[in-house]
């Protein structure tokens, strides 16, 4: 990864019963191994993030019936980032340590997370930088 935030959008391979998404192979090699993994929601104009890691690596996959953003850097000292993204899809945002990061509902609609993590959690493993 050249970069500390890689984004893309996963292929639904589901059929008639439904949607069905696979983690993409150099997702689960990006990880290294799966420590822990935590389940969320968004409310309309909320925020998740405004932090970095020390050591984990996070692989965020999002789902939402809303217009959301996600907002990044690249480091201490590099400027903040942000991408705006339609209702629909799922999308996949891979995380490496010290990118500060955060999502931010911007619709009216739920918008559901779930976040695979290489480390298991640890609350001072987290520092806070804001980048919205």
């Amino acid at each position: 990864m050249s970069s500390k935030i890689e984004v893309a959008q996963l292929t639904n391979s589901g059929d008639a019963r439904g949607y069905s998404f696979t983690l993409p192979a150099d997702a689960l090699a990006f990880l290294g191994r799966v420590a822990d993994i935590h389940l969320s929601s968004m409310i309309s104009g909320s925020i998740r993030g405004n932090h970095y890691h020390l050591r984990r690596r996070e692989a965020i996959l999002v789902s939402s019936d809303s217009p959301w953003s996600w907002h990044w850097d690249e480091g201490d000292s590099t400027p903040p980032q942000h991408r705006d993204f339609a209702a629909g899809a799922l999308w996949m945002i891979l995380v490496s340590p010290g990118a500060s990061h955060a999502i931010r509902n911007d619709g009216a609609e739920m918008i559901r997370l779930v976040a695979l993590s290489s480390e298991p959690y640890d609350p001072d493993e987290s520092v806070t930088r804001k980048v919205v």
